[in-house]
């Protein structure tokens, strides 16, 4: 049965959406060679962001009050900073091809384990004073105003930082991927995920399907 998320109206948001399914848990799946490549500098990809990318992307951010700078900027935005300061993430194959799609489309993507998510999804502005823990250590975010993927037990994904308790980890079979994308740039969310979509079928043995939108 395929996941269903349910998207709160907004004027600016255009999601991508879809799960991908790997074949062995993230732990044992290796990043492709071709995939690892498009994080090296000067590499080339079917789309590239510009800086008309980069300022639609934090307006979509905006709208909902939430300022994205410092620590709280678009990721990826912090994708391309740690590309040139040689310090681009390699984590898992899962993970990997989630950050080289957003290092090139200029577009913030979130990637959750759909087993770590509990009830109904939905996609909305998330209420003043809604924060979570966003890494191991337990640091905090605070992102009241900006889009965010919620579940059950609250926020779990959104364009800045991705809630600790859903992450992808080393035992990851399922994984959901969210491009957020705005109707300021018509036609490259879809032209984003599809590429997304590609690239994650390129790892051995992983398989992408749809999700069901509710509005």
């Amino acid at each position: 049965m395929a996941l269903t998320v349910l998207v709160e109206p907004h004027p600016l948001l255009e999601v991508g959406l879809f799960v991908a399914q790997f074949l062995q848990p993230l732990g044992a799946t290796a990043t492709p060679p071709a995939i690892a490549a498009l994080a090296e500098v000067g590499a080339q990809a079917p789309v590239s962001s510009s800086e008309a990318v980069k300022t639609a992307a934090r307006d979509l951010l905006r709208h909902g009050g939430f300022k994205p700078s410092g620590r709280s900027k678009p990721a990826s935005e912090y994708l391309v900073g740690a590309v040139a300061e040689g310090r681009f993430p390699n984590i898992n194959a899962g993970v990997d091809t989630c950050n080289v799609v957003s290092l090139h489309s200029g577009l913030p993507i979130s990637l959750v384990d759909v087993d770590r998510l509990d009830g109904a999804l939905v996609i909305r502005i998330a209420p003043a004073g809604t924060s979570y823990v966003f890494n191991p250590s337990g640091q905090t975010i605070d992102v009241g105003g900006l889009l965010c993927l919620f579940d059950a037990h609250g926020p779990t994904g959104t364009p800045v930082k991705d809630a600790q308790r859903t992450k992808t980890h080393d035992g990851t079979v399922r994984a959901l991927s969210i491009v957020w994308g705005t109707t300021a740039l018509p036609g490259r969310t879809r032209e984003v995920t599809r590429w997304y979509r590609e690239l994650v079928q390129t790892i051995p043995g992983a398989t992408t399907e749809d999700v069901a939108l509710a509005t």
